[in-house]
């Protein structure tokens, strides 16, 4: 019985590996794609643009700060998400090749031992960087964000002592 359940965990366990091969990569090219946005945005604040919650005060500009904070908590919240989830990812996709390894060590098959640790450190190692991407990012957006939040004020109280 015992037996039974300890293979039914690691068959269970060995379909999720290309399901999670698949969004470490899909979160690695995320990252990437949300690197070329960051870039652009950076461009944009420094000419003057690329501030959303600023933008969005100037259109509508009765909302209070707090449903401008849950909007920048919207704004941040996939790239936030990305960069908790990856470095999990990572080490799913890094744990489930092991048992087979372990199996071809014992079964001295080194070529498989091989193949199947170059797929769990490759994996760990895009998770990382993707992980690393976002969570710079994440950071960063935070501070503009919370410096948009701070000019926001400010141009209430300048609004409110013109009127």
């Amino acid at each position: 019985m015992q037996q039974l359940v300890e293979m039914s965990m690691y068959q269970l366990g060995q379909i999720f590996l290309f399901p999670t091969l698949a969004l470490v990569s899909l979160l690695f090219l995320y990252a990437f794609w949300l690197l070329g946005h960051f870039a652009l945005q950076a461009w944009q604040r420094r000419n003057g643009g690329g501030r959303p919650l600023l933008a969005r005060f100037r259109e509508a500009p009765n909302l209070n700060g707090d449903e401008l904070d849950v909007y920048a908590h919207t704004l941040l919240e996939a790239p936030r998400i990305a960069s908790r989830v990856t470095p999990m990812l990572g080490l799913v996709a890094t744990m489930i090749p092991m048992g087979p390894a372990l199996k071809s060590l014992s079964d001295g098959n080194l070529a498989q031992v091989s193949e199947n640790l170059m797929v769990a450190f490759s994996a760990v190692i895009l998770a990382l960087i993707a992980a690393s991407i976002t969570y710079w990012i994440v950071n960063v957006r935070r501070r503009w964000l919370a410096e948009e939040l701070l000019e926001v004020e400010a141009l209430r109280q300048r609004a409110g002592s013109v009127a």
